[in-house]
């Protein structure tokens, strides 16, 4: 039985889970980091669901200056706001 449904149409239990732990503080920055890198990973999954358009799409952006340099720059915005959140900057 469907409990809910998130507003693409997909059930609760089937929808990315965007905050992995519902935190954003970890025990180090080492931690912080790794989660950014979730962070970014898991807003690819929920921006693009179809794992097979995911694979087929990975060739074109893995050798790409542009599409890399983009990811970095999400990745570093995620841990900016992991920082933040861990007054990793005090």
């Amino acid at each position: 039985m469907k409990c809910c449904i998130d507003r693409i149409g997909t059930t609760m239990s089937d929808a990315v889970v965007l905050v992995p732990g519902n935190t954003l503080l970890t025990e180090n920055p080492e931690e912080g980091r790794a989660l950014a890198i979730k962070l970014a990973r898991l807003t690819v999954k929920a921006t693009q669901p179809d794992a097979t358009i995911r694979d087929k799409l990975r060739p074109a952006y893995a050798e790409s200056a542009d599409s890399l340099l983009a990811a970095v720059h999400i990745v570093s915005t995620e841990f900016a706001t992991i920082a933040a959140a861990n007054s990793y900057w005090r």
